[in-house]
């Protein structure tokens, strides 16, 4: 259920599935970085989150190299990137993990970025998404590929109260960098 106008703030969550990795031989998942179409896309998702006006006031990263680039390389596109927390929570989390370190969020946060992985972050979104505009739904169970940005937003007077169905799938979207430079 969607809490009432007026319940508290808008809020947006933002999931973030990290950009395209590499699979080098005898490195572990942990620590493998980004692909080259990686390097390429997490920068336009960084200017996709600038042109949507949606730029978080804290960001919640896993640990591991790919995830940590993707922010990187996402934040360097905005003038002061706001903070970010690497939480090992996050790597290879399911759904009550990632919603524990969704819930710890400080209250005067109104919009958090969570970047992570799959399956996890696929299965957030649905079970957060109460209902989404146009086919937002249908999109991200179809497939939440690398660098898709998912936006959820709901009226809470914190992070604690966001609950299963509690938010609005408002945009989904797969930034994609340019071979051959960028702009």
């Amino acid at each position: 259920m969607i809490e009432r106008a007026g319940a508290g703030p808008l809020r947006r969550l933002v999931v973030l599935r990290h950009a395209k990795s590499a699979w080098p031989e005898g490195v572990a998942d942990h620590r493998r970085p980004l692909a080259a179409r990686g390097l390429r896309d997490a920068p336009a998702v960084g200017r996709a989150l600038a042109e949507a006006d949606c730029l978080p006031d804290l960001a919640l990263c896993s640990t591991a190299v790919r995830a940590r680039r993707t922010w990187e390389l996402a934040s360097a596109q905005w003038g002061t990137p706001p903070p970010v927390r690497y939480d090992p929570r996050l790597y290879g989390a399911a759904v009550p993990d990632l919603m524990e370190a969704v819930r710890e969020t400080p209250r005067e946060v109104e919009t958090l970025l969570l970047v992570g992985h799959n399956p996890g972050l696929e299965e957030l979104v649905l079970e957060l998404a109460g209902d989404g505009l146009d086919d937002t739904l249908e999109r991200v169970r179809a497939k939440f590929p690398t660098s898709a940005l998912a936006v959820l937003a709901w009226r809470g007077t914190g992070w604690p109260a966001l609950v299963r169905g509690g938010a609005l799938l408002t945009s989904v979207t797969v930034p994609r960098g340019r071979k051959g430079g960028e702009r």
